[in-house]
């Protein structure tokens, strides 16, 4: 008999003030997971849900199965997109502090993960990002100066001022609109991807949500149609440590991995480190070829780490140690990346140098373009926008309000 229920609180293992701690991960060497075959069945495959799918190792070498034996060009293309995302990212959080846009939200240390899948996937599959997969757009070369005036909501933001700063559309590029309810992210993907099946089309869908957002019930919901339906669609969780302010252990990382959160629904569950491009392009392609072959919906965990803070409203120097980002035991993704390339004889430290004096270059042009046609509150789109796209055929009232403005 013991004195009573006791409710257990999940508390991070450090706060404020603390040294960093990560001793309690477990953090296999890369190489060490089996790939198996793209047609296992899933109750084969559930051990994938605890271990790591790892490539790079600590000397920048691509070791084990899950090597993806990518070419120096696709490496370097993919180090560009995350170097352009990182330097355009940094410049445009300037930018809030200067008072020129309303808000911002940065994927410092997680660049690996929009930029790797991009390239994987094909133009007509569509993913539904989060906030923190900018790198998807850069792998994609989309435009600098459409994403620097949609960040300023001026009078040339290429989505009217429809959308809040950093909620970015981009049909041609495969980028569905973001929102910043991320949970509807899972069942809006699984939906197009149901589409897609049932249209006997070839175009899969590929959705992200945060760790915390698989403790709402969009996230089950979306898992129970993506295995009853077969969905050719990729469900990624983006697990960073920190939703918010809310460590990771309130949406159930203390108890299990949330790739093992696929095992009852009869999928299979990938756990991936997202700060390997090499691991994050492997898994993506392994299920890639999983849903091409009608075998299916795939979950995968990258498990990776939130650098900055949420967004320009959040001070994570208040709930974390201050340092606790350069203490992350799996590194950085871009350095990652930079010094597998410089171990393989394709790159050099003056190569990069001046590769990202090039870079920065790119990100301060188009951001003097955009501040020209005007920044926040200084340019904005015309009145009239607003009634434009909001019926097929504009009705009466409409018109009468059109009317009353002038416009």
């Amino acid at each position: 008999m013991t004195d009573g229920l006791t409710l257990y609180i999940p508390e991070p293992p450090t706060r404020p003030g603390d040294t960093p701690d990560f001793s309690h991960l477990e953090i296999p060497a890369a190489g060490a997971m089996p790939r198996p075959p793209t047609d296992a069945p899933a109750e084969t495959l559930r051990d994938m849900a605890y271990g790591l799918v790892r490539v790079l190792d600590d000397a920048g070498q691509a070791v084990g199965p899950w090597a993806p034996g990518l070419s120096p060009e696709q490496l370097r293309q993919g180090l560009s997109a995350m170097m352009l995302t990182r330097l355009f990212e940094d410049r445009m959080f300037r930018s809030h502090r200067q008072g020129k846009t309303s808000f911002f939200m940065k994927s410092t240390g997680e660049e690996a993960i929009g930029a790797a899948q991009s390239m994987v996937l094909d133009r007509r599959d569509m993913c539904f990002p989060t906030y923190r997969v900018l790198s998807w757009l850069m792998a994609r070369d989309y435009p600098l100066i459409d994403l620097v005036n949609q960040i300023f909501s001026n009078a040339r933001d290429p989505l009217k001022g429809r959308q809040l700063p950093i909620l970015y559309s981009a049909r041609d590029y495969g980028f569905y609109s973001l929102s910043g309810n991320l949970g509807s992210r899972f069942g809006h993907a699984v939906g197009w991807a149901m589409a897609s099946a049932y249209k006997n089309d070839d175009s899969l869908a590929l959705a992200y949500i945060g760790e915390g957002s698989t403790a709402e019930g969009d996230f089950h919901e979306a898992l129970t149609f993506a295995s009853v339906y077969h969905a050719p669609v990729i469900l990624c969780i983006t697990n960073n440590q920190w939703a918010i302010s809310s460590y990771a252990g309130i949406a159930g990382a203390d108890e299990t991995t949330f790739a093992a959160k696929a095992a009852g629904y009869g999928l299979p569950g990938l756990r991936v480190d997202g700060n390997d491009f090499l691991a994050v392009w492997a898994a993506t392609q392994w299920a890639v070829a999983r849903a091409r072959a009608n075998l299916g919906a795939t979950l995968i965990e990258f498990f990776t780490y939130r650098a900055a803070g949420h967004s320009t409203s959040d001070d994570p120097g208040r709930y974390r140690p201050a340092d606790e980002a350069a203490g992350w035991p799996l590194g950085d993704p871009v350095a990652r990346l930079k010094q597998h390339l410089i171990a393989i004889g394709e790159w050099d430290e003056a190569r990069h140098t001046q590769f990202e004096s090039e870079l920065v270059e790119r990100v301060r042009a188009a951001a003097k373009e955009g501040e020209a046609v005007g920044t926040l509150g200084k340019s904005k789109p015309p009145v009239s926008e607003m009634f434009e796209g909001v019926f097929e055929k504009p009705d009466w009232r409409v018109r009468e309000q059109r009317e009353e403005l002038g416009v």
